[in-house]
């Protein structure tokens, strides 16, 4: 099938109406213009990934003709002073079906294009260029930039489409790749990764940041980036509020004009818990589009969903009961919760969604929304999740969304009792099918696996653990994964600002501001990892620190 006016106008109603781009993003963020390249493939990414989501469009072909560059200003990449017969957004769609098909010169694009005659008038070329004008075009009047950002767009392109199952001319390379790769980079040394990293991040920040608003309108005289840097520079020292933080990072910022710290968190205060979980999910979203590009990211599909604690509150929580709420412990303690859902296993662990947690909110609702969350985000297959999300209602939510679960189940007298069986016979293991009531004679479904833990201190039945599993007890193996999420809090709470505030929003916008710094290093270390050793291991080769002061010195954001 070919495109047809109605079924591009389809996609680009599709964009119009998603919450988590724009089109084109000149318009709606200061770091891009008409003539950005880093915009125009953005530009390019927004569009493939909704493009051949549409039946009718099979062909990269057809995307490369019908993509709209009117509104693309090449002026400053175009190294001829004059006007010439071909014009540079005809050029610029001729080489970019070169790159789609892998093709090695430009004779063969013009044995291409003289092979579909038809592609030439659709392209608007009256005639097809012969060999010489097209390799000027490429080696002499295009800049090392703008090949470059040809070269990005293709593979872009490429993995859009094999991605939505639509025939491609050739297999993506799915590595990132950069000018100045060293033939050697086997045995990286540490200057090697940092160079990578800087590299690198400099890039994921300027697309993840801009999904980040103050909403402070017009002829704002501090850069609103510049806000963002201070966030992140109050993240690199510890125990370091707001006020404190803005004056030393009036001397260390490269910025003419930073945000004094009370001016900081007025505009934090004034956003919403909705904005800055939608801002969350918007950056996040471009974060994964740039993993994506690696095969390494394609082993997602296991999430992990838990609530974590700040540290316990001493303060007066008058009028703020509902969100200064008791811990998981059942403590005398009071502290404020967040809930997240984070990939985990052999994927990024990338925190996909955050949330705060009030007094009176079931953990079905918390882990539905989160869930929701990630599937938009990511292929679920299988839900971690601890024992106080136990519940045979989220059990059964879980099960009716197709997803796989293992929790561990809190041991009532009747577990109890079955351990003390296991324990008589010398049984390590054992499973069981069992209905949970769900009420009006509406039961669910699960298999419980008892395990008896090996060094156990304890000479009772405390010596086994029971889980819960929709999919028999071949998951369990699975749950060591969820304590990649414990490990996640300890880098994100390192992460944060420090703050004696209760105001809700400004506590929960830190917290899911560092869970995006913590995304972002980790992101920042597949990338590297795949760049200079073509392979991913979990162990982080570019540290946390290193990546935090990356960001405040290299990106632009500090």
């Amino acid at each position: 099938m070919s495109s047809t006016q109605a079924s591009r106008r389809a996609v680009y109603r599709a964009i119009a109406q998603r919450g988590d781009s724009s089109w084109p993003v000149y318009s709606t963020t200061p770091l891009y213009d008409r003539s950005s390249l880093g915009g125009l493939t953005e530009d390019i990414r927004i569009v493939a990934s909704a493009w051949f989501k549409h039946e009718a469009h099979e062909s990269v072909d057809e995307f490369a003709i019908h993509y709209p560059l009117e509104y693309v200003d090449f002026g400053p990449h175009d190294r001829y002073s004059s006007s010439y017969q071909y014009g540079m957004s005809r050029l610029f769609k001729a080489f970019l079906l070169k790159e789609l098909h892998g093709l090695e010169h430009e004779t063969a694009l013009v044995e291409y294009l003289d092979s579909h005659p038809t592609l030439c008038g659709r392209l608007g070329l009256e005639t097809i260029p012969n060999q010489s004008t097209l390799w000027r075009s490429w080696h002499t009047r295009f800049t090392v930039e703008l090949r470059e950002t040809v070269q990005k767009a293709a593979r872009t392109i490429l993995i859009k489409a094999q991605s939505a199952d639509v025939a491609v001319p050739r297999k993506p390379d799915r590595h990132l790749a950069s000018p100045g790769d060293d033939a050697d980079e086997s045995d990286p040394d540490n200057r090697t990764i940092l160079d990578r990293a800087g590299t690198i991040i400099d890039h994921v920040s300027r697309v993840v940041f801009p999904a980040f608003s103050l909403n402070r309108g017009e002829g704002c005289e501090i850069h609103e980036n510049a806000y963002w840097g201070l966030q992140t520079y109050l993240g690199l020292r510890e125990n370091v509020a707001a006020n404190e933080g803005a004056r030393s990072f009036i001397r260390e910022s490269t910025r003419d004009r930073t945000p004094l710290g009370h001016a900081h968190r007025d505009h934090i205060r004034d956003l919403s818990i909705l904005e800055v979980r939608e801002m969350y999910r918007q950056a996040v979203h471009q974060l994964l589009d740039e993993v994506a590009e690696t095969e390494e990211f394609f082993r997602a599909g296991i999430v992990a969903i838990d609530i974590t604690e700040a540290d316990p509150f001493t303060g007066d929580r008058t009028g703020h009961e509902d969100e200064i709420i008791g811990t998981k412990e059942q403590s005398n303690e009071y502290a404020y919760q967040w809930a997240t859902v984070q990939l985990v296993g052999n994927a990024v662990p990338i925190v996909l969604d955050a949330r705060p947690v009030r007094r009176g909110e079931s953990r079905k609702e918390i882990v539905e929304d989160l869930l929701s969350s990630a599937e938009d985000l990511v292929h679920v297959d299988n839900v971690l999740m601890d024992r106080e999300f136990d519940s045979q209602q989220v059990l059964e939510m879980i099960s009716q969304r197709g997803l796989s679960y293992v929790v561990p189940k809190r041991m009532r007298t009747s577990e109890q009792a079955q351990a003390k069986r296991l324990l008589q016979r010398g049984q390590s293991r054992y499973e069981t099918d069992r209905k949970l009531h769900l009420g009006d004679n509406e039961w669910h479904k699960t298999t419980l696996v008892y395990r008896r833990k090996e060094n156990a201190e304890h000479d009772d039945y405390r010596q086994y653990s029971v889980f819960m599993s929709n999919r028999g007890g071949g998951f369990l193996s699975e749950y060591g994964y969820r304590w990649e999420i414990e490990s996640g809090y300890k880098s994100i709470k390192r992460f944060m600002a420090a703050t004696t505030s209760k105001n809700f929003v400004l506590r929960f916008f830190y917290f899911a501001f560092a869970c995006l710094l913590y995304s972002i290093w980790r992101a920042v270390d597949l990338l590297v990892q795949v760049k200079l050793t073509g392979a991913y291991e979990y162990s982080p080769m570019v540290t946390a620190d290193n990546t935090l002061t990356l960001l405040k010195k290299e990106t632009g954001i500090g």
